[in-house]
């Protein structure tokens, strides 16, 4: 069994009744989707897809997502999933860097995608359910999975771009399958009873995995819900009596705060992941009081499939930790030379293991500076204690050097945090002429609370160190935020007084 695709097959077989995907008032069978996935192959062969071919899919988190993303797999070809939100241009960079043949759009595009198909030469395909439905229906299914090795590429999922233009992670079929079964058995402990609230974006490492590919390896049912809203999300956990929810600390934040989380049973919650960003320490017992249950925050990124390390649900857990290195998955924390460092001491977070890339798309150099060693680099810092629990610092390019002195935002962003009026906060370095960089803050406060940059300056002087409280502080209303809900630093801006 090597191929992704074979997970779904296999669930159809033991569970063909259980649901598979809900959408509001519609409820997809594992049959059923399995039955979908072998004719949307069959479709995509029709349109000249061959086994290595990348497809993109360009979809939000709707049921022809899911169709089509098992359908690209088993004919063998290579998933490319996109933003829906994409423009002209960045589609047209996606589709020519990874050479796509197809692009299979969603109907309510504003139309950004066609035209960057267009520019790209690639021929698109516009998902719209009633025509996509008849579409399926005259493709006779490929029961057939395509044959594919291990280390065969299945996903091709491009970074966020921080750095520079988006790079292609070359994701293996063995690589995920391993990632999948470890989220599913070791970290969820997912049955065919457990309903999951899919809010994450599956054309995200982090919804793809730990969402979709693990509930449809356990059998559970995966409800869609196209964009976060807590609102929406809190009436879906009350409404279908979900048992896990997995997000980032934004809706963690968002949900905690939203007044119908005192109204609403939610009570059927018995787990909640989080990931992509540290959890602030306050708002994980914050949220773990007000919801009865267990919230358990993991690292991963979309160069390791993503898992990496995770607070395991039959382990003691430590909160504001990242937890312990997944099975099979090795963690050093290196020096800038490549050496460990000393115990307790802050180093860079290496992986190695069978969930790590390939690599980069086309990019050798990249490739090989990313993972010179057999390890790659993670560009996070963090720490170990005496009993191997891992915490992150900060990301190594986030770090502050305030007049020769190290500044970890994430440090301050806590403190800020026990603040009773503070929501969310995020923590950046702006330029100084004589110290190199000061430090800085924006933040948004909770509903109907009160609180001045003034107030908020010296509640964070009179806990830490002189060097390290924000000079700056600037109240907002939103912070910028990614498609997943993590935060984007780099977009954030505070004056300096």
């Amino acid at each position: 069994m090597s191929n992704l695709a074979e997970f779904l097959a296999h669930t159809a077989r033991r569970y063909p009744e259980h649901t598979a995907l809900r959408v509001s008032n519609t409820a997809v069978s594992y049959a059923e989707l399995d039955e979908l996935s072998a004719r949307a192959a069959a479709l995509l062969c029709a349109e000249g897809v061959r086994p290595g071919d990348r497809v993109a899919l360009m979809l939000p988190n709707v049921p022809e997502f899911v169709v089509l993303y098992y359908g690209i797999l088993r004919a063998g070809a290579i998933v490319v999933p996109l933003n829906p939100l994409l423009k002209e241009r960045e589609t047209e960079y996606h589709l020519r860097d990874s050479g796509a043949v197809l692009l299979c759009e969603w109907h309510q595009a504003p139309g950004e995608g066609a035209q960057g198909a267009a520019g790209a030469g690639v021929r698109r395909l516009a998902v719209e359910p009633t025509v996509f439905a008849g579409m399926l229906a005259g493709s006779p299914p490929v029961h057939e999975i395509a044959s594919v090795a291990g280390d065969d590429i299945a996903v091709l999922l491009y970074t966020s771009g921080t750095t520079g233009r988006p790079k292609g992670a070359s994701l293996t079929h063995a690589g995920l399958r391993h990632n999948t079964e470890v989220t599913a058995v070791d970290v969820e402990s997912l049955t065919p009873e457990d309903i999951v609230v899919g809010c994450l974006p599956l054309f995200h490492i982090f919804g793809q995995v730990c969402t979709l590919t693990a509930a449809v390896h356990a059998g559970a049912a995966l409800i869609l819900v196209p964009r976060f809203d807590p609102q929406t999300v809190l009436d879906a956990i009350a409404r279908h009596r979900a048992t896990v929810f997995e997000g980032v600390p934004t809706m963690y934040a968002a949900l905690l705060q939203h007044p119908a989380a005192a109204e609403l049973d939610v009570s059927s919650l018995r787990l909640c992941v989080s990931g992509g960003a540290s959890l602030p320490v306050e708002v994980l017992h914050g949220f773990e009081r007000r919801f009865g249950c267990v919230i358990l925050e993991g690292f991963g990124m979309s160069e390791t499939s993503p898992v990496v390390t995770f607070n395991h649900s039959d382990r003691p857990r430590k909160p504001g930790s990242i937890g312990t290195p997944i099975r099979d998955v090795e963690v050093r924390l290196l020096d800038d030379d490549g050496r460990d460092v000393a115990p307790g001491a802050v180093g860079e977070l290496s992986v190695r293991g069978p969930n790590v890339m390939k690599g980069y798309w086309n990019r050798p150099e990249e490739t090989a500076a990313t993972v010179p060693d057999g390890w790659l680099r993670t560009g996070d810092l963090a720490r170990r204690d005496e009993d191997g629990y891992l915490f992150v610092v900060d990301r190594k390019k986030d770090l502050i050097i305030r007049g020769g002195y190290n500044v970890y935002p994430r440090e301050i962003e806590e403190v800020l945090h026990e603040h009773p009026a503070v929501g969310l906060a995020a923590v950046v370095g702006v330029p100084h002429e004589r110290l190199g960089e000061e430090i800085a803050a924006a933040v948004v406060l909770r509903p109907r609370a009160s609180a001045t940059a003034d107030e908020l300056r010296e509640f964070v002087k009179e806990r830490v160190a002189a060097y390290k409280y924000p000079r700056h502080i600037r109240i907002v209303d939103a912070l910028p935020t990614g498609p997943s809900g993590k935060i984007l630093k780099r977009q954030i801006s505070v004056p300096i007084d």
